[in-house]
């Protein structure tokens, strides 16, 4: 039986246990994208998984999707960064960190005035937050043919300028209904281009993507997530089973660093297929209640039941927010920190978010 506290091999990194500490937006960079002081004590609080894979950050302006949202864009954001990789490396610990475009998922005062872009010009379901609280969304227009080639290149530039602050690899967000999902999803792509309407046509924009950063970073650097049939972000796809496959087929010889699978059940038949299919690292995150409380072990049970069923590595995330020395706890058996209001994940500031005491404490 493989543990949770296996090592493993990853690429270039030898992993001291196969706990991923899984990318969680928290809202703590400066309003320009730029990582805070805050960020670099966080994570390298949380040193001791097996490989952290940070935030969201986003790979242009129109891309952001929050207030206070990081990013990796500028100079500014890769300096604020290399802070982070910085202090996490002198913990002892690796990171990987991961690009997001927000598509539909935005708003103009939350983009320097930016109406947001996406496949089709479908709304985000109901309001999003901005600076002045919750407001309407608005109809993202629809991107050009030469809009989706500038944005596989922002997202090949991002990753060059995240090697450059420090992290080992990027992770490409395609899933939870940001913009490379929206291009997967029936729901939300009514193209009737080459990035619309059959199944090849609709995975498209998704690997360019992934090729273009392997090609500026190399592939054994580059891992992709995504969610086969999550609905988070008003999201509706018809074709999972057909969709997903047929990605993982696509993207199967281009030697990425991994693929990671959100919410997944061992029992599930296309979590099954997908495993058996992609023959490279499988990062699996457990579908553990959302909204609703946090199991007691963390989800320890769920990813065990993952790597028996063949996951290489398996991420958490509320676990890690709320015990930055999980896997000295797991492996203790220590009771875990309870999760503090989960209104606090969002707020910023230190509350919730590095006061969570460790053992030690």
């Amino acid at each position: 039986m493989t543990s949770v506290f296996d090592t493993f091999r990853l690429g270039a990194l030898q992993l001291p246990n196969r706990l991923v500490m899984a990318p969680m937006t928290r809202n703590r960079a400066a309003s320009d994208g730029v990582p805070t002081p805050l960020m670099a004590t966080y994570y390298a609080q949380r040193a001791s998984a097996g490989l952290i894979i940070a935030e969201a950050s986003t790979p242009n302006a129109v891309g952001q999707t929050y207030p206070d949202i990081s990013a990796i864009h500028d100079d500014a954001h890769v300096a604020g960064w290399r802070r982070v990789t910085e202090a996490v490396g002198a913990a002892g610990g690796r990171m990987f960190l991961q690009i997001q475009h927000g598509g539909r998922i935005g708003h103009p005062d939350n983009s320097g005035g930016l109406a947001p872009v996406a496949p089709s010009p479908v709304a985000l379901p109901g309001t999003i937050f901005t600076p002045g609280g919750h407001r309407p969304t608005v109809v993202p227009r629809e991107m050009t043919a030469a809009e989706i080639r500038a944005t596989v290149a922002d997202f090949a530039a991002a990753a060059r300028r995240a090697v450059d602050a420090g992290f080992a690899g990027v992770e490409v967000h395609g899933g939870n209904g940001y913009l490379l999902h929206q291009f997967l999803a029936t729901g939300t792509n009514r193209r009737t281009d080459g990035y619309g309407g059959s199944v090849e046509g609709r995975t498209r924009f998704v690997r360019e993507v992934v090729e273009a950063v392997a090609a500026a970073v190399g592939p054994e650097r580059v891992g992709l997530r995504v969610a086969p049939g999550v609905t988070a972000n008003g999201m509706h796809e018809d074709d999972p089973e057909e969709v997903y496959p047929a990605l993982v087929d696509a993207l199967s010889d281009t030697g990425l660093a991994y693929l990671h699978v959100v919410f997944a059940d061992p029992d599930q038949p296309l979590f099954q297929r997908i495993r058996k299919q992609w023959e490279g690292t499988l990062i699996a995150n457990p579908a553990l209640p959302w909204p609703g409380p946090l199991p007691a072990d963390g989800g320890r049970h769920e990813a065990e039941r993952l790597l028996a069923a063949g996951a290489d590595l398996v991420s958490l995330g509320r676990a890690f927010l709320a015990n930055p020395d999980l896997v000295e706890r797991l492996r203790a058996g220590a009771a875990l920190n309870p999760l503090r209001e989960e209104g606090l994940m969002y707020v910023g500031g230190a509350d919730g978010y590095t006061d969570y005491p460790a053992l030690s404490a």
